[in-house]
């Protein structure tokens, strides 16, 4: 993700999320977000994708949180993939 400016920045694991679900065709959105404590810092462009990822299993969340502003790392892009391939 970028502007053209720094092409090797980090992205946050609501951008990824984002992108996989818009590759994914942004189908219908049946999932909730209730059971994360924070669950309300999710950006508003992200939160269909949100819910969609966490119905599909592909994102789990730790502790409760699903950090959606924090840096994904290539361990959590790689199950991101994986289970998106093998939803």
């Amino acid at each position: 993700v970028s502007d053209g400016t720094n092409p090797n920045a980090n992205i946050t694991r609501e951008q990824l999320v984002t992108m996989l679900y818009r590759y994914a065709g942004s189908p219908a959105v049946n999932g909730s977000l209730s059971d994360f404590s924070d669950a309300a810092s999710v950006s508003s462009y992200a939160v269909n994708a949100m819910q969609w990822a966490v119905a599909n299993g592909i994102v789990n969340g730790s502790n409760g949180k699903l950090n959606p502003t924090g840096k994904v790392t290539r361990a959590e892009v790689a199950k991101m993939l994986w289970a998106l391939e093998n939803q």
